[in-house]
């Protein structure tokens, strides 16, 4: 369960860090992304897929969270 920093580039992109590998790649898909929840599966541009347990309501960037590998 590695550590990722999740924010906004400067084209408005969310973009998905992983510290410890000093890799970042966009997301493409975040299975919840609306009111009520946020998060779930994720999508990077490489194609890997991560989860990160939904939270209530959209988060304010950047954010630090735990995430699990697909």
């Amino acid at each position: 369960m590695p550590n990722v920093m999740l924010r906004n580039n400067a084209a408005g992109e969310l973009v998905f860090y992983i510290t410890k590998k000093d890799h970042e790649e966009t997301v493409v898909a975040l299975e919840h992304a609306g009111p009520g929840a946020w998060g779930g599966e994720i999508q990077l541009s490489d194609g890997s897929r991560f989860y990160l347990e939904p939270l209530e309501q959209t988060p304010k960037l950047p954010l630090t969270v735990r995430v699990k590998r697909l």
